[in-house]
């Protein structure tokens, strides 16, 4: 039964609230100076800044004022948003973590222009993402305001080499200075080449040498594939089989300020590259090479992750491994619980991975299977997202790509 509740203070003999004086002592927004009043608004949750236009003139004019703008970068943190993408790739479908739902904003005219070469996004980082299309070119967009930017074609030597890694990295200090990594070539010969957006330019190719330390272990056979029998008799390849917008996955971390890429070689095992001291290296193998599993790179809190699906004694696990340098091995930091992992079991279910601090966003997928699960990696807690539903009907999502909702963030 619902209650009305008058929360007005009573006038009594022993307290008198004349009403001149109740006006006088009301305290309003308006009453700020701009600068106060941007202040204020630039710690309001992101999803609210699409509401400040239809409040009033004043505040519909502070929205896209460049003085907020810089209001907003002073906040050091907002809660991640995750990019969804499907198989469409028409609608820009996110999932705003700090309010725990799901979110359609406008899908960038630019990229609905592309004469028809959809860009899938292949990386992100601060409030930026870097699509690219068939063709090899690439657009920086920032999915809150629509802004894009064509990126410089790399150049003919660089895109006639195979292509392994993408990965992009942003200024903390600066939310428009950013630099996009590839990693190319054989792995006998690797190279990267680097976009930096103070310059505007592709700076020159640059040789990675293979650490020696590595050398005795190395599995990196270029593309050759291994076949063999899985225990349910079908015929597996050992190549990494990717979706499209994960193809090229890969992460970049700053270690003792220097640029690591980490990325999937195509037989499972993850490369990582020191980009300052121009060097590669190979890391041990988590799971035998005759096995079935499906494995994905993030980084959180500045380290590089590992998520692994596996099946072993009948059940599934989806487990989270990071690298000791030292001894050169995997330790284990977190594990789904066996009561939820177990319902992959058997579904030949495929992870798509992204991470955010110390969030990570899981994708799963497989022809009768579809869910998103959100992980804690410090607590150990997992969790299971609603569904996404769009004129009735659930969406599938193939993989989501993590960005601070940042308004000042310029391509």
């Amino acid at each position: 039964m619902e209650q009305s509740m008058n929360l007005a203070p009573e006038r009594t003999k022993k307290r008198k609230a004349p009403e001149e004086a109740h006006e006088s002592s009301a305290f309003f927004l308006d009453d700020l100076n701009q600068d106060l009043l941007e202040g204020v608004l630039s710690w309001l949750p992101a999803s609210s800044f699409f509401r400040l236009r239809s409040v009033c003139k004043r505040w519909s004019s502070i929205a896209t004022s460049a003085s907020f703008q810089i209001a907003c970068s002073k906040i050091p943190f907002r809660d991640p948003w995750f990019l969804m993408v499907d198989q469409h790739l028409d609608q820009s479908i996110v999932f705003d973590s700090s309010e725990w739902n799901w979110k359609s904003l406008s899908h960038p005219v630019y990229l609905q222009q592309n004469h028809g070469d959809k860009p899938i996004p292949v990386a992100s980082s601060g409030g930026l993402i870097c699509y690219r299309t068939s063709s090899g070119e690439f657009i920086v967009c920032n999915p809150v305001t629509g802004a894009c930017r064509r990126i410089p074609q790399v150049g003919m030597a660089s895109e006639s080499q195979n292509l392994h890694a993408i990965a992009m990295y942003s200024s903390p200090k600066d939310p428009s200075a950013y630099r996009i990594v590839l990693v190319l070539g054989e792995f006998s010969n690797l190279a990267f080449r680097v976009f930096d957006s103070n310059k505007g330019l592709w700076e020159e190719e640059a040789i990675l040498a293979q650490k020696a330390e590595s050398s005795s272990e190395s599995h990196m056979a270029g593309d050759e594939t291994v076949y063999f029998l899985s225990k349910a008799g079908d015929v597996v390849a050992s190549n990494m089989q990717r979706s499209p917008s994960k193809q090229y996955s890969s992460v970049l971390t700053m270690e003792n300020g220097e640029e690591v890429v980490y990325f999937l070689s195509h037989s499972g095992t993850v490369v990582a590259c020191n980009l300052a001291r121009r060097t590669f290296v190979e890391h041990p193998r988590l799971l035998p090479l005759y096995f079935e599993y499906s494995i994905d790179v993030v980084e959180c809190d500045g380290e590089m992750l590992v998520v692994v699906l596996s099946e072993f004694l009948e059940t599934a696990s989806l487990r989270v491994w990071k690298f000791s340098k030292p001894d050169r091995s995997w330790q284990q930091v977190a594990a789904m619980p066996p009561a939820m992992s177990h319902e992959f079991y058997g579904k030949k279910v495929d992870i798509n991975c992204i991470g955010h601090e110390d969030m990570i966003f899981i994708c799963l997928n497989s022809s009768d299977f579809s869910s998103n699960i959100m992980c804690n990696v410090i607590k150990n807690q997992w969790v299971e997202l609603p569904k996404c539903c769009v004129h009735g009907k659930a969406k599938e999502f193939m993989s989501a790509f993590s960005f601070e909702p940042r308004l000042e963030a310029s391509v």
